[in-house]
């Protein structure tokens, strides 16, 4: 069973603030699909189970972002 939850991430500006979350968070394990919309700040994640919140934290923090929580 799929799980799709949208985060709230601070400070995307651009197409290449996308790219990087898009790319750090594809890396978690169990992810299938990231759709990044630095407009809006939100970020939505398609896994095969629920994620752990930690994990996409650490994952948003790499790509240079700050996770605001779940949207």
């Amino acid at each position: 069973m799929s799980a799709t939850v949208t985060y709230r991430v601070t400070g995307m500006t651009c197409g290449h603030c996308e790219g990087a979350v898009t790319e750090e968070l594809s890396a978690l394990d169990g992810v299938s699909s990231v759709k990044a919309v630095a407009a809006t700040g939100l970020v939505t994640v398609t896994s095969e189970a629920p994620l752990d919140d930690a994990a996409v934290r650490a994952a948003v923090d790499e790509a240079g972002y700050e996770l605001a929580g779940r949207a």
